[in-house]
């Protein structure tokens, strides 16, 4: 059996808020078995600056995963946006996957260069670094969910379904497995 792909959503963090986009996209596509397997969800994660990473390097070294796809909940975005890199500590790391290619088919998804500078980022900044120094290559990426609404939401729900598909296909194209240097083999 495959290792599985890791998902993560966030809890809410502001009063006004009675879910957060991220974990509606993920409960909505898990509930329907939309997703091809092995997933190993993380849902509501805190919105927390040191929780959010350390649960998910936590769960990085229990299951090994073959890839990661981090969701947070941006209110001010239309459009599902796969973020290019997370930012910290005066550096900037960029995720290894071709988001170009990634994004083409795509109608409700657009790239994005800035992850903001909350906690979403900062999550995102901590993965990239933490797969960078112990030399996994394991693709991550942050994705940015608009506020899930009855116009936007099977658009949305589609694109999420065939973006995982195709990262589920980049893995595959990059067995054999763990702990292998990130420049070693061709990149998604």
């Amino acid at each position: 059996m495959h290792r599985p792909l890791l998902l993560t959503s966030f809890d809410i963090w502001q009063d006004h808020h009675v879910s957060n986009s991220s974990d509606d996209l993920l409960a909505a596509v898990l509930a329907e078995n939309l997703l091809p397997q092995p997933v190993d969800p993380i849902r509501k994660l805190p919105v927390d600056f040191e929780l959010a990473p350390q649960q998910v390097i936590d769960r990085i070294r229990q299951v090994s995963p073959r890839g990661i796809i981090c969701c947070g909940m941006a209110e001010s975005r239309t459009y599902l946006e796969l973020e290019s890199n997370g930012a910290g500590a005066e550096e900037v790391l960029y995720t290894n996957l071709d988001l170009d290619a990634i994004a083409r088919d795509l109608r409700f998804t657009q790239i994005s260069h800035d992850a903001g500078r909350f906690v979403c980022n900062h999550l995102y900044y901590s993965l990239l670094k933490y797969l960078q120094v112990q030399c996994l290559d394991c693709p991550c990426l942050f994705v940015h969910v608009p506020v899930l609404r009855s116009q936007n939401f099977s658009p949305i729900v589609d694109d999420f379904v065939r973006l995982v598909q195709t990262i589920h296909q980049v893995c595959d194209s990059r067995q054999p497995g763990p702990g292998l240097p990130q420049d070693s083999r061709q990149l998604g």
